[in-house]
């Protein structure tokens, strides 16, 4: 794991591979994946406890709309936000600065600057000015009692180390799961 070689190729050959399909077959998985992201983020509300492990999910069938296209990521992410906005008006606030911008940034990140240090570092910048624009300028307490609400550079420092091991972990999931993805839609191929 070289921190500048390119984190997964896979990812590349599956957006080759859904380019084949017809505009309406990716806009109905993009409404699959949407409605999905939707149920994942409200796991948090509708399933006390087990629900905040279920709820970083979200992020993705974001990530996977935006390897089948960019246009169709975007898409999933503003249709997952109003989703929300019916199921869970509280999550509809938190998903577009935290899940969202994650699947989005590395989906984005994948296509676009593929090594895997650009990726992490381009996630992490997204989520860090997602989590801050909620804590430091909306006054929410997307952290809890964890960070004040009002900035400090050690509360920026934590942020950022955070939302770098969190793109990061990420940016791993997304690879070994394009992996197995691209080796089973191989072997469906053949």
């Amino acid at each position: 794991m070289g921190w500048f070689s390119i984190l997964s190729h896979e990812s590349y050959k599956l957006h080759q591979y859904f380019k084949t399909f017809s505009y309406s077959k990716k806009l109905v998985l993009a409404a699959l994946f949407s409605a999905l992201a939707a149920i994942l983020q409200s796991a948090g509300n509708l399933l006390p406890g087990v629900g905040y492990v279920i709820s970083p999910f979200a992020t993705f069938p974001i990530l996977i709309c935006t390897i089948i296209s960019i246009p169709i990521g975007l898409k999933s992410y503003v249709l997952t936000f109003f989703l929300l906005i019916l199921i869970q008006p509280g999550e509809s606030f938190v998903f577009p600065f935290t899940t969202g911008i994650v699947g989005l940034g590395i989906g984005i990140a994948l296509l676009i600057l593929k090594r895997r240090i650009g990726i992490i570092v381009f996630t992490s910048i997204l989520l860090t000015s997602g989590i801050c624009f909620l804590l430091f300028i909306v006054h929410f307490p997307v952290l809890g009692p964890i960070v004040s609400t009002s900035p400090s550079l050690m509360a920026i420092g934590f942020i950022y180390i955070f939302s770098f091991a969190y793109s990061w972990g990420w940016g791993e999931l997304s690879r070994l799961i394009f992996k197995k993805w691209f080796k089973l839609i191989g072997k469906i191929g053949k």
